[in-house]
């Protein structure tokens, strides 16, 4: 039953009988003994995952067998209860840091509070370290402060609306309008007191309807028009000799010298086309605007004012445009000087066709295509003195150009002048030499390139004057009175005692200009000042001269009124116990005032020259200086000087009519001019106690606000205003609206509710006469 064992035998003593059995009887049927596994701390992931034994070499003899890396993350780490411990320790220290930083942020008042770190529960933390916590900063400049913000609103064929800030026109035509529906009870849309542009008809200068985009998009970009559309090379000499007299002298950003060069360059054979040139077509471009009006003056073919269609001269030269911008797509990666000069020029071409945001888009590629080639920085010290020169008035002019239309649309700016190191033009006789034109000389120290040195400080001084207004904003105006600056009176007094001290650049500004372009005036009036005294046109001046003068103190004038222009404060409720200070009431008069010179300055030059005829943008002035009379007489019917300005409103028609034999965008501005003068005298006599006609107030094409209950004192409104008794949408929307009181002057929302106004010299308080300038 049971096996015997016997002890083993020494080694070397086996007997001869057993190794002679063992070798007949082979014991194949046995398992060898295996070894013992040999323990490893971890198995790499290699090993794990294919689930086989690992070794404590590194690498691995599995992985360096198969080719494979051998990685093990976290090798010799042991999971213990003491180690988990630990780990619930170290979660509840980094909760208690991470609710200390929350206590510190909470003192510090932000629109959006920062998030929380996430933190991985214990029970699923695995063996992965914790995040070490990073300080980030919460408090972004402006976040947490007072905005004044702008308007959205629709100023092309596109019902999409585009952002505008607080110093750009449509924000002013916004509150205006808002006034007006509140005191005729009639819905004024924004719409109605913008320019019957070509952008209202059509979405580019190309003139294509917008279904059309896809396929210009489609096509290649080398393609081009049939040649039969393009010009002559006699015609195309015509223009390019008008565009050395005309936009040259006040935008040198081109070597003539050069440039003819480089025109003689394209010819080819006698007959043929040229070759085409991105910089040829676009001085072409903006040279026909200014040739095609002139033809249009001269021509019997009156223009329309109710829509402006292909033939307006404003979009004359669209071809040369299309194709400019076509092959300047082939120069993005890498842009040359040439770049910069025809990205300017399509700006100034887009500009004065009334497309206001392809300007400001063309104005940004000219920037960062500066930027790439450092025109922002000294010019290098190997190249000529020529090349320097040039490279800085390109600079200079695209700086002066971007910051004038970033403040007429109350954008920010692209060019920063505190990275900007290139110094300011020279405008000696050396350098007028140099620059490729020949002009005469005016004086021993100035010459035709003194005005780019000029205007490149005005706009300087002008933007810092703007910087340092709107940045001061939130320092003046806290938020917690109303919703604007218009609904704290005694904020706004302060914001215009600071307004004033601003303005001194602009002083400064004025008395360094030289005499020789300066316009000089009839009899003690003194250039550059609202003192309404004519101006002398020199009969034996080059043409080139007197439209830089003219120029200059006509974007000096514009410049002022749009800087005090914030300060025309319409009436409200909100504030009808309150009244405005001196100085906000001296600002909005300063306002009118330069608006007055610009009509004045305008007025005289179209009846008795034709220096300005073409020049789209001096249109766009008058224009601003226009709406920016009537608001002040909306604002201010008692003012003393009311009867200058409602004067000069009278005198902006008589030019809109003279720029309107050029472009028909002007004829539909003499007829809004028209429609705000009779409502101007509608309110004037309202306010003076006089009850006009009920005919002398237009309709507005628009939806009424409300029924108002109309009493003896104010007969015209149930004459003027349609009945809504029919309309169940107005009866909705105004229910319960009787009670309510709004400022006018408010965020520049158009889609408030106001009330119906009976007596409205009683509900509605009107300024004081604005004291004269001192």
């Amino acid at each position: 039953m049971y096996s015997t064992f016997e002890g083993p035998k020494a080694a070397g003593m086996k007997g001869d009988e057993d190794e002679k059995l063992e070798a007949s009887n082979p014991r194949s049927f046995e398992a060898p003994l295996r070894p013992k596994r040999q323990q490893v701390a971890r198995a790499c992931d290699s090993c794990r995952m294919h689930r086989i034994k690992c070794d404590n070499n590194v690498p691995c003899k599995n992985c360096v067998s198969r080719g494979e890396q051998c990685i093990n993350k976290s090798p010799g780490e042991r999971r213990t209860l003491p180690q988990a411990y630990r780990l619930k320790q170290k979660v509840k220290e980094l909760e208690e840091q991470l609710k200390k930083e929350r206590s510190k942020q909470s003192n510090v008042a932000v629109a959006t509070p920062a998030q929380p770190f996430a933190l991985t529960p214990p029970g699923t933390s695995d063996s992965s370290p914790t995040p070490n916590i990073i300080s980030v900063p919460t408090h972004v400049p402006g976040v947490n402060q007072p905005v004044w913000g702008g308007i959205m609103t629709s100023t092309g064929q596109s019902p999409q609306k585009t952002w505008y800030g607080p110093s750009s026109l449509f924000y002013y035509i916004n509150r205006m309008n808002t006034y007006l529906s509140a005191v005729f009870q009639q819905l004024h849309p924004d719409d109605l007191i913008q320019l019957k542009s070509v952008a209202k008809t059509f979405a580019t200068p190309d003139c294509n309807p917008t279904g059309d985009d896809d396929k210009a998009d489609a096509k290649d970009i080398s393609q081009t028009v049939s040649n039969e559309a393009y010009l002559t090379p006699t015609q195309e000499e015509y223009f390019l000799n008008l565009y050395w007299q005309s936009y040259h002298p006040t935008l040198a950003i081109l070597d003539e010298t050069e440039f003819r060069r480089h025109y003689r360059s394209l010819a080819t054979k006698p007959g043929k086309p040229r070759k085409p040139s991105p910089l040829v077509d676009i001085v072409i471009a903006v040279s026909m605007q200014v040739g095609m009006a002139i033809a249009q003056r001269n021509s019997p073919r009156a223009l329309s004012s109710i829509e402006v269609g292909k033939d307006d001269p404003s979009i004359a030269g669209r071809l040369y445009y299309r194709r400019c911008q076509r092959l300047l797509y082939n120069e993005q990666e890498t842009p040359t000087l040439m770049t910069v000069q025809c990205h300017t020029l399509s700006a100034v071409y887009t500009c004065c066709a009334a497309f206001q945001n392809m300007c400001h888009i063309a104005l940004s590629l000219a920037v960062r295509s500066a930027h790439m080639l450092g025109l922002h920085t000294e010019p290098p010290s190997d190249l000529p003195l020529a090349t320097r020169e040039l490279r800085r008035r390109v600079w200079w002019n695209l700086f002066a150009l971007e910051s004038k239309v970033c403040m007429k649309l109350g954008r920010p700016f692209y060019a920063d002048a505190e990275s900007t190191s290139c110094g300011l033009p020279a405008h000696d006789h050396q350098a007028a030499s140099l620059a490729g034109s020949d002009f005469a000389l005016l004086d021993e120290n100035t010459t035709w390139l003194t005005y780019c040195l000029y205007n490149s400080n005005l706009l300087l001084s002008a933007r810092e004057v703007h910087t340092a207004f709107y940045d001061k904003y939130p320092e003046f105006y806290s938020g917690h009175t109303g919703q604007v600056i218009y609904d704290d009176p005694v904020a706004l007094e302060r914001y215009a005692e600071f307004h004033s001290i601003a303005m001194k650049p602009l002083d400064n500004w004025a008395k360094s200009v030289p005499d020789a372009l300066k316009t000089k005036r009839e009899g003690d009036g003194q250039p550059l000042s609202t003192d309404r005294s004519p101006i002398v046109v020199e009969q034996f001046v080059p043409p080139w001269l007197q439209r830089q003068r003219l120029l200059l103190e006509l974007l000096y004038h514009c410049l002022r009124l749009n800087l005090y222009r914030p300060f025309i404060c319409f009436p409200s409720l909100a504030t009808e116990s309150s009244s405005l200070g001196d100085m906000c009431l001296s600002h909005a008069t300063s306002a009118a005032e330069h608006s007055v010179a610009v009509t004045r300055i305008f007025h005289q030059v179209v009846q008795n020259t034709d220096l300005l005829t073409g020049y789209h943008e001096a249109f766009q002035w008058q224009w601003n200086a226009a709406l920016t009379l009537a608001g002040y007489l909306f604002a201010y019917p008692t003012s003393s000087i009311a009867a200058d300005v409602r004067e000069s409103i009278d005198l902006s028609i008589v030019v809109f009519e003279d720029f309107g034999r050029s472009f028909g965008t002007s004829l539909g501005a003499a007829t809004v001019m028209r429609d705000l003068a009779i409502k101007i005298d509608f309110l004037a006599d309202l306010v003076r106690g006089t009850n006009p006609p009920a005919t002398a107030l237009p309709s507005a094409p628009s939806v009424p606000i409300a029924q108002g209950a109309a009493t003896n004192e104010f007969p015209a409104v149930t004459e003027i205003v349609p009945p809504t008794n029919d309309i169940p949408f107005t009866q909705d929307l105004f229910a319960g609206s009787m009670d309510m009181a709004f400022s006018v002057d408010n965020s520049g929302d158009s889609e408030m509710l106001w009330p119906p106004i009976g007596n409205m010299p009683d509900q509605w308080w009107f300024h004081a006469q604005p004291p004269g300038l001192s």
